[in-house]
């Protein structure tokens, strides 16, 4: 390999699972694979980046609160590490409703790094080497064993200094780090994030295996000396008062902490001013930067260029733990030079005298295409090789974590001969995720959201364990202790919604009073309690006061009993939505159908269906080029292939 030092090398050990990268997605996808019995070694640049938070210093948010309940649910580790790291909580959306509340945690960042560190290093089956991959090693698969659209198989990765691991999967989290530059203004440094070594080899190697990869982009705002602010001048924005943990296992009396502040600041026109005068200086609009950026996290230069009529945009100020004086200037990313970053930030109130820790830049970085990928995250021309994090073109550490934690878990199937679990767009967020990533025309870097869900009111964040504890605890993830007590729990939620709806009070004085007590109508007949339960001002736990035969229920069981109540007719009209949905997901194609047979399909559709090879009929369906009539083109033809 080009620039590869050559040498007589001979180590040469054997593991199961190699995974390239220890953040987010990495932690969570060599968590899985050694957790479920295989011997898994991990690849970092740097030790001391083990789950580093390179950029906010938080984790969850809208929608991203969702993805790491889930991803505890199914057995990951990130939502027990941040309620121990955490040093603010809030719920988010509180005043809209159930299906968008997320829960938001800011971190220590340091702590975070040196917990998720602690729980690698005392994992059995798991060892960490900080060295660089720099090449994936294959075979070819004979012809009689392919079974699938694969021609290669993984047997093995080799690192920069000519160590050989032999394995049977290889999962790749290499995040920010393939060919990393990072840019402010003028000045280009070719490292990976907080200057660490990028990993320049990999690329070449994947790209001479035939993957298609290309460039995206992310950015920082710049940390500020907590000393040289000036926080009278901001809002302050405290965390909950009571904190509600990530894990299902945390017990919610252990994160009841004091809490730090975060603070809110804006900027002006004077700010948006200096922004203008200087955008030939900025590697964005100079045309620098290859990689394409984020829309839903744009740099503090694209929003005041996008929305110009916007007076001012919203700064936010975060501690980044609590043992340093750095500050993250939230909402000012920016690759604008050093002398400008300082001028604009020193428009903003507050930070009129600050100082800079760190400069705000931007790094561009190798992905891959992720219509290469299968739903199980596993690249389909190499078997073995899997995927996972921003490698696969998403943002966020949330999203690599989810990621990471499917890859592992599917890397580990492969190799044991079980079928891969693939979660669906019906039954969690992480199924909207990958289902995005493999389908659709992702063009810059994917995160999140809400409203990307369809089905979000059964997708609830609070539900998370009972919609998907079976699955952790079939892989192998979730103990028998753990999966019991959920479906204990499943158990008094029904039972209680079901006797809810089946007792009744009357139109006594009693129940008058206490409705005209919480500003409710009156009865006027034998009314069943889920009824009054319905009603916006009245609710389970206030029912309380006329239910005497009530048994004392745990927190988490009465806030599903109120919600199963309260939403009952929307829950079921999106659970028959959710049935419809499934039919199409259960229509699977062949991976060896030619679409060039199916005479009666659209060229365009043609073209998508060969190009992203879709696993099952709704897959297709959502391919951006097919339309419903080529759907139904494509059904009438399985058919016939079916029958021979």
């Amino acid at each position: 390999m080009e620039n590869l030092i050559t040498n007589k090398n001979t180590i040469r050990e054997q593991v199961d699972v190699c995974v390239i990268g220890a953040g987010h997605a990495g932690c969570e996808a060599a968590l899985a694979a050694a957790r479920l019995g295989l011997e898994t070694v991990i690849f970092t640049v740097s030790v001391d980046s083990i789950a580093l938070m390179p950029c906010n210093p938080n984790i969850g948010g809208s929608s991203k609160g969702h993805l790491v309940r889930e991803l505890d649910a199914l057995g990951g580790e990130m939502g027990k590490v941040i309620d121990k790291t955490f040093i603010q909580s809030k719920m988010l959306n509180k005043s809209k409703g159930p299906a968008v509340h997320s829960l938001r945690a800011q971190a220590d960042k340091a702590d975070y790094t040196r917990e998720m560190r602690r729980v690698l290093e005392n994992q059995d089956n798991l060892t960490i080497r900080q060295c660089e991959v720099c090449e994936i090693l294959t075979e070819e698969i004979p012809c009689e064993d392919a079974g699938t659209a694969a021609s290669q198989r993984i047997v093995g990765v080799r690192t920069y200094t000519g160590a050989v691991y032999e394995c049977k999967a290889v999962i790749i989290c290499s995040g920010t780090y393939l060919k990393a530059r990072c840019l402010c203004g003028e000045a280009i440094t070719y490292t990976g994030p907080n200057g660490l070594q990028a990993a320049n080899y990999l690329s070449k190697s994947l790209e001479d295996h035939g993957v298609e990869l290309r460039r995206f982009k992310t950015g920082t705002p710049a940390r500020m000396d907590k000393r040289s602010i000036d926080f009278s001048k901001m809002e302050e924005q405290k965390g909950d008062d009571t904190v509600v943990p990530f894990s299902f296992s945390t017990n919610p009396e252990d994160v009841q902490i004091d809490q730090v502040s975060c603070y809110l600041t804006y900027t002006n026109e004077k700010t948006h001013e200096i922004i203008r005068a200087n955008l030939d200086r900025s590697p964005i609009y100079a045309g620098v930067i290859e990689g394409t950026g984020p829309r839903y996290c744009p740099s503090i230069e694209d929003k005041v260029v996008k929305f110009a009529e916007k007076e001012r945009h919203q700064v936010f100020i975060e501690p980044e733990g609590l043992h340093t004086n750095e500050m993250y200037v939230g909402g000012m990313s920016s690759s604008l030079p050093e002398d400008v970053q300082l001028a604009m930030y020193r428009t903003v109130p507050g930070l009129e005298n600050c100082r800079m820790v760190r400069n705000a830049y931007a790094i561009e970085y190798d992905c891959i295409a992720p219509k290469q990928l299968s739903a199980s995250l596993e690249i389909k021309k190499i078997k073995g090789l899997f995927s996972a994090g921003q490698f696969n073109g998403s943002s966020g550490y949330e999203e690599a974590a989810v990621q990471g934690l499917i890859a592992g878990i599917n890397a580990v199937r492969m190799i044991q001969g079980k079928e891969a679990l693939v979660l669906d767009r019906g039954e969690s967020y992480i199924g909207v995720l990958i289902d995005d990533l493999v389908t659709k025309e992702n063009n810059e870097p994917y995160r999140m959201m809400t409203s990307r869900a369809e089905y979000r009111l059964l997708l609830r964040q609070d539900n998370a364990d009972l919609r998907l504890r079976k699955y952790g605890h079939e892989v192998g993830l979730v103990d028998e202790e753990t999966y019991r007590r959920t479906l204990e729990k499943e158990s008094l939620i029904e039972k209680e919604v079901e006797r809810m709806f089946s007792t009744t009070v009357g139109a006594n004085k009693t129940i008058q009073d206490f409705l005209e007590a919480h500003g409710s109508a009156s009865v006027k007949k034998s009314t069943a309690m889920a009824e009054l339960i319905c009603r916006p001002e009245l609710s389970y736990e206030l029912l309380k006061e006329i239910d005497p035969e009530r048994e004392e229920l745990p927190a988490d069981v009465v806030e599903q009993i109120n919600i199963n109540i309260k939403y009952d007719g929307y829950i079921k009209r999106q659970m028959q939505q959710v049935k419809q949905f499934k039919k199409m997901e259960t229509r699977k194609i062949p991976a060896s159908l030619n679409y060039d047979d199916v005479s009666s399909l659209r060229l365009e559709a043609r073209q998508k269906l060969k190009e992203f090879r879709p696993e099952n009929v709704g897959q297709a369906s959502r391919i951006s080029g097919v339309s419903p009539a080529d759907i139904s083109v494509l059904l009438v033809y399985l058919e016939q292939y079916r029958k021979g």
